[in-house]
């Protein structure tokens, strides 16, 4: 297939080309960047596909996901194993429509994102690119203990991320800190994390929003941080230095900012449906600085190199699934350039995904893992809600408003 764009992205922070169309070949690749007439004068029998005044990029990459977070649920009873698979699956497949062609899933419920990726290679379902944690982990009353192992000691934590990996993890999560500047693991358990974890080859990331969690972690010498919340530039160029990527994660707090305000100015602070969503309510006093940190020093952050990587950790009930256009919309209004904010979902991820010589660029050779949409998307980052095209190694996944779910089918 020949596809064709006024403007083409590659991914890489920096460029963008116009006249260029991209052939992609059977082994799902992209097999060549050229002009549209010399493409389809080389390759005369190719399907072509020309969405005229649009942009072709990469597929997204949402770095932060729960697809199997079901515990917001007002009938979270009824879910069983079957029933959380189906509600993950449901979850992947909605990715598509917002353009996003790989996740990260940060930890979800034991086993589901292994057992969908067994069935996306065994061509049961189509769904995105699925890199994992198992369940992450937390101390003993930590603040997802309801939710995730509990683990105390340098050697109780090593034990849990060797359990993990057994069990086919690729990343392990780990959660310190919450809504409070007290510290939830000792370092000497964080560095004990980061050195299993290192040791068996894998990289970690680690929930941590305040201080001095952030420093301890960046003392630990985790992969990613995931939020940072309060995080300061001193903390964003120490990260920057020793590579450890950060997730900013925009939209998840913003939204929780949002939510808490509207009921309580209009319900007076009744108890909502989601249990998960009634708990958070208690710390509504967190959640406006935190939207105000984003809003005001993500670009100072953003200024020190420190690699950004966009997340959208949306677990709340009937919260929008996978929003990874508005979270790159929010680093945009908050002041990089639309370009530069794709980069942060397409090859930053890849890097640090340790993929990055198969997928994250418009580049020959690559996973023909591509998104179009309509506009000129380097001068305005809201053409990411008009999705035309998204191709899975080189096949159709979403077409116009069409979701394909596997080989010749598709549903509306």
């Amino acid at each position: 297939m020949i596809i064709c764009a006024k403007y083409l992205m590659t991914g890489d922070g920096e460029t963008v080309l116009e006249g260029q169309a991209v052939l992609t070949g059977g082994d799902g690749k992209i097999k060549k960047i050229a002009p549209k007439e010399e493409l389809v004068q080389d390759f005369p029998e190719e399907e072509v596909k020309d969405y005229g005044e649009a942009t072709l990029l990469p597929g997204l990459c949402d770095m932060h996901v729960h697809l199997a977070y079901w515990y917001s649920q007002p009938d979270s009873f009824n879910y069983n194993e079957q029933m959380i698979t189906l509600y993950a699956l449901q979850h992947a497949q909605a990715a598509f429509e917002r353009g996003i062609t790989s996740v990260r899933d940060m930890s979800s419920y034991h086993g589901v994102c292994r057992s969908l990726k067994l069935a996306q290679e065994k061509g049961f379902i189509t769904i995105p690119r699925i890199t994992h944690t198992d369940t992450g982990m937390c101390m003993t009353g930590g603040h997802a203990c309801d939710e995730v192992p509990e683990v105390d000691g340098p050697w109780e934590v090593r034990k849990e991320i060797r359990k993990q990996v057994r069990d086919g993890a690729e990343w392990v999560k780990i959660l310190t800190t919450h809504r409070s500047h007290i510290p939830e693991f000792t370092q000497e358990e964080l560095n004990a994390a980061v050195d299993e974890c290192h040791r068996r080859g894998i990289k970690c990331g680690v929930h941590a929003g305040t201080n001095p969690g952030i420093q301890m972690c960046i003392d630990a010498g985790f992969d990613t941080i995931e939020h940072a919340t309060f995080m300061t530039v001193d903390h964003a160029k120490q990260m920057a230095e020793k590579g450890i990527a950060w997730t900013p994660t925009i939209m998840a707090y913003t939204l929780l900012y949002d939510i808490c305000k509207e009921n309580l100015e209009k319900n007076a602070g009744k108890p909502v449906n989601d249990p998960v969503m009634q708990k958070e309510m208690k710390d509504y006093q967190y959640f406006e600085p935190a939207y105000k940190a984003y809003r005001d020093h993500f670009k100072e952050f953003y200024d020190t190199g420190v690699t950004v990587i966009a997340g959208t950790d949306m677990v709340m009930y009937q919260s929008p699934l996978l929003p990874l256009p508005r979270e790159l919309q929010y680093m945009v209004e908050y002041g990089i350039t639309p370009v530069q904010a794709i980069q942060t979902a397409t090859s930053n991820p890849a890097k640090v995904l340790g993929v990055e010589n198969e997928r994250g660029l418009v580049k020959e050779g690559l996973d023909a893992d591509l998104l179009v949409v309509g506009g000129e998307l380097s001068k305005d980052i809201t053409c990411l809600n008009d999705v035309k095209l998204v191709t899975l190694g080189g096949k159709r996944v979403f077409e116009d408003g069409i979701r394909y779910v596997g080989t010749g089918n598709m549903f509306m």
